[in-house]
C-alpha cells in the first residue's frame, strides 16, 4: 500500500479517526492485502491524499488485522472509503470507483 497514508488499528480508530474528524473531514481506506480491487485503488487513494492535503486526512485500516473497526460501522465489501467528519460517519464509497467519483463526494465535506 502506499507509504505516504498511514495504517489506523481498531485500538487508535477512535483517536486518529472520529477525534481526528472534529478538526477536519477524515477519509478511511477498508482493505485486505489479498484484495486485487483494493490495490487497484491505491494509486487513486494516494493521489487524493496528495491532492487534498491539509484538507482532509486519509488513513487505511487493514480489515484482516482489525475486526472490529470494520463491523462497527458495517463495511460488507472491500474496498470501501468512509469519510467521516464532526465525528460521524457523514458517506461512504464501496468498490474500486473512479477518482471522479471520489472528488464529487468529497467536494461535499471538504470546504
Amino acid at each position: 500500500m502506499a507509504e505516504n497514508i498511514p495504517n489506523v488499528t481498531d485500538k487508535d480508530f477512535e483517536k486518529e479517526v472520529i477525534a481526528a474528524s472534529n478538526g477536519q473531514p477524515v477519509m478511511v481506506d477498508f482493505w485486505a492485502d489479498w484484495c486485487r480491487p483494493c490495490h487497484m485503488l491505491v494509486p487513486t487513494v494516494a493521489e487524493i491524499a496528495t491532492e487534498y492535503s491539509g484538507k482532509l486526512k486519509v488513513v487505511k485500516i487493514n480489515v484482516d488485522e482489525n475486526a472490529s473497526s470494520p463491523s462497527r460501522f458495517n463495511v460488507r465489501g472491500i474496498p470501501t472509503l468512509l469519510i467521516f467528519k464532526g465525528g460521524q460517519l457523514a458517506d461512504q464509497i464501496v468498490g474500486a470507483v473512479p477518482k471522479e467519483q471520489i472528488t464529487k463526494i468529497l467536494a461535499r465535506h471538504v470546504g
